[in-house]
Parts: structure tokens; sequence; C-alpha cells
């Protein structure tokens, strides 16, 4: 897979040492000498050049590319960047960071971004995890707001408690994904029956939630 990534930062940089890792083929794009440096990343390409500019990115062969990730520091960079790749280059994948919560409005469709990661929401997110029970945290969003990944742990007073996973009528639009109990990660299927304590992983509809937070209960 080939990857061009917007901002060669340090999220630039270590986003594109993990592509690499996983044998594809990165190219980095920064209008700062000093990072797009050439092996400022070993395995990945560089490119000096400013990536609002069309020049730059048709430079960079955009139109080769099967994701781009606008990873700058500057939501507006990361904006443009996205709407450019989508719409002048029919990149099929656009991934966008989001740096200010205020801004993850405009991180939709309408500006070519087909997956918005908010760093400020992920680690509210993550806290929230940590320690929740028995209420619902949304970790990621998928597809603008199609579908969410959410996660419960389980109280001792939930009514799903002591039945099987695959006994039990979710809702319409929700998927069990995974069940970490202890250590260990678990497939939802008719073996496992659940018990206080489980995180439970869902892919869901956002209009889902709530009928998914009365079935768990408290």
């Amino acid at each position: 897979m080939r990857v061009a990534i917007a901002g060669a930062g340090k999220v630039g940089r270590a986003i594109a040492r993990e592509l690499v890792g996983n044998g594809h083929e990165v190219l980095l794009i920064d209008k700062d000498a000093e990072l797009a440096r050439p092996g400022v990343v070993d395995g990945a390409g560089s490119l000096l050049a400013d990536a609002c500019e069309v020049s730059a990115l048709d430079e960079a062969r955009l139109a080769e590319c099967q994701v781009v990730v606008a990873a700058t520091g500057d939501d507006k960079v990361n904006l443009v960047v996205s709407l450019l790749a989508k719409t002048e280059f029919g990149v099929p994948r656009v991934v966008a960071r989001v740096n200010h919560p205020k801004n993850e409005w405009m991180f939709d469709e309408s500006w070519g971004v087909d997956v918005a990661v908010s760093t400020p929401r992920m680690l509210s997110a993550l806290v929230e995890e940590a320690v929740s029970v028995g209420d619902l945290v949304r970790l990621f969003t998928f597809r603008q707001g199609a579908a969410e990944l959410v996660e419960m742990t389980l109280p001792s007073t939930s009514p799903v408690v002591g039945h099987s996973t695959s006994s039990i009528d979710w809702p319409q639009d929700t998927v069990p994904v995974a069940v970490v109990r202890g250590t260990h990660v678990k497939t939802p299927d008719a073996s496992l029956v659940l018990e206080a304590g489980d995180e439970l992983l869902f892919v869901a509809a956002p209009e889902r939630e709530a009928e998914l937070q009365a079935l768990l209960g408290h």
C-alpha cells in the first residue's frame, strides 16, 4: 500500500515508522527542510514541499496513493490537504488529525475526510474507559459518525451477566466484537458466558447507544 503523510513532525514520523515496519511504501511531506530531510525515517521517502499546494501533491504522486494522512499540527492545513487529496487526486482513504476539539465538526466528508482522529478526545475516552463501570464509553468514531467503537465494563448488577453473548438479543446495528477478561481477549460466541468485570467492545450505530446502555444496565 502506498501512503503519503502530510506533516513530518513527531506524529507523522511515528505513523511512518509503523507503516514502514508493516511493509508499506511511505512518503513524508513537509515544508520544513529539517523535518523533510532524506532518511528522517528509515525506509520512508521524504519530500520538501507545501502539502497545501496542488503542484506539490502532484509531485508526491498522490493519485497513486491508497491512503493519505493529514498529520500536521495545524487543523487548517489538515483540512486543505484532505480536501485536495479527495477531490483533486481521488485518494480512496483520507485520515486526518484533529488538533483542537472545537474543530472536530469540520472534519467530515465535505472536507474529504474519511476518518478523523482527535487526540484530545481519544485520551479523554481512554481515561473514562479506565475508571467507568456500567457506563458506555465512546472510544472511536468511524465514517463521520455512521458507527462508533464503544466499551462497557459490566457491573455485577448487569442483567446479561451469566448469559452467553450469542443468546443476547443485541440492538439492531450493534455488533459485539470482543470481550476483554483480565489479560485475555475472548471471542463473543456461544461458548462465552459473560461475567461481572468483563470489558465488552461493540461497533454500534450512535442512535443505538441508549438501547445498548439499557440492555447492559447497571
